[in-house]
């Protein structure tokens, strides 16, 4: 039987969580500058996240006293074995059920299309379920956690780019990971977005470009700039969402946040995003660029605080984790809470 027909559903990123999880950065994954700054700008959003709920961060266990060294005061330490950081898609997707039951999805992962190793950070969802003693489900599609939002009332948001795209899972179509979609997180509706944001190395992830605030509002980085390499997108993005319904039927509201200016890393141009926030328990951590983005970071800040009037916004620098091609969601991992089950 699949999650759905025994209850599963995957809950919305807003509600309570018994603590986030998260992967110490590796050197061979080849971060772009010093490793120094990286290890640094990880440690800050590891000790901004542990403010509002319990952190745990998976080390390889030849590096865990590096992760002590900068963590251990306000994170748990987790040996195991991975090859990169983004615990959003190599990680579990949790499910809660109907008896205040826990669950996770383990999905077939390889590297956003194959791109980098990824045989140790295929087994770190299974790996980390079984060392918390949850159900886990084994889904026999590539797919990965910064692809798909949902609204925790049957809709899912997501794109053709990443979810379409053949280096995934060549023999699907549309409907085939629709249905796929539906047996394992138990929705009802996709509304596909046509592209992510321009030169994400995912493949346009959902969790860079658009994401639920709440059932029936969507947060969406957009660009008032034509010169801006998003321009495009955004437009078509903003009308797609305009004249889509959720699963409710209902018409969606859209709450534009404008994108920072292209940023680069020596030649390298990067995918800079206030959509890749990450909830937390009373509160929201924003990636922040500074400098001359200034401006926009302020703008973003206040919109969600507009948006969230019950949250504390706190924003982090992550210009430099953005040179390893991800942001503060996709680092993070979220485990529901649930009476009943406590992480160890």
């Amino acid at each position: 039987m699949y999650p759905a027909d025994l209850g599963f559903t995957m809950p919305p990123e807003w509600i309570r969580h018994e603590r986030t999880f998260m992967e110490w950065p590796l050197v061979e994954a080849i971060w772009p500058g010093p490793f120094d700054e990286i290890l640094d700008a990880y440690s800050r959003i590891v000790e901004k996240i542990s403010e509002f709920e319990p952190v745990t961060v998976i080390a390889r266990p030849d590096v865990a006293d590096s992760a002590r060294a900068y963590c251990g005061a306000f994170a748990d330490i987790l040996p195991l074995a991975h090859d990169d950081s983004w615990m959003r898609d190599n990680g579990p997707t949790f499910v809660t059920g109907r008896n205040n039951e826990i669950a996770g999805i383990v999905w077939m992962f390889n590297a956003w299309g194959g791109k980098y190793p990824c045989e140790n950070d295929n087994m770190v969802a299974s790996g980390l379920l079984g060392q918390l003693g949850i159900r886990s489900f084994s889904a026999p599609i590539v797919m990965e956690g910064g692809s798909i939002h949902v609204d925790g009332e049957g809709t899912l948001l997501t794109t053709e780019e990443c979810l379409l795209n053949k280096n995934r899972n060549p023999d699907l179509c549309r409907e085939d990971i629709e249905r796929f979609l539906s047996r394992y997180l138990n929705i009802e509706k996709v509304i596909w977005l046509k592209k992510g944001l321009d030169g994400d190395d995912t493949d346009g992830h959902i969790d860079n470009v658009a994401c639920f605030a709440k059932p029936g509002v969507v947060l969406l980085q957009t660009s008032s700039n034509p010169a801006n390499k998003n321009y495009d997108r955004s437009l078509e993005n903003l009308e797609i969402l305009r004249n889509a319904t959720d699963a409710r039927g209902r018409k969606l509201e859209v709450i534009q946040i404008e994108q920072p200016d292209a940023e680069y890393f020596e030649d390298t141009y990067l995918t800079l995003s206030y959509i890749n926030f990450y909830f937390v328990n009373g509160g929201i951590i924003l990636p922040a660029f500074g400098g001359r983005h200034a401006s926009t970071d302020k703008n973003a800040e206040s919109i969600l605080k507009k948006t969230f009037p019950d949250r504390r916004i706190a924003t982090v620098n992550s210009l430099p984790l953005v040179r390893g091609g991800g942001n503060v969601h996709c680092l993070t991992q979220q485990m529901p809470s649930v009476p009943g089950k406590i992480s160890r």
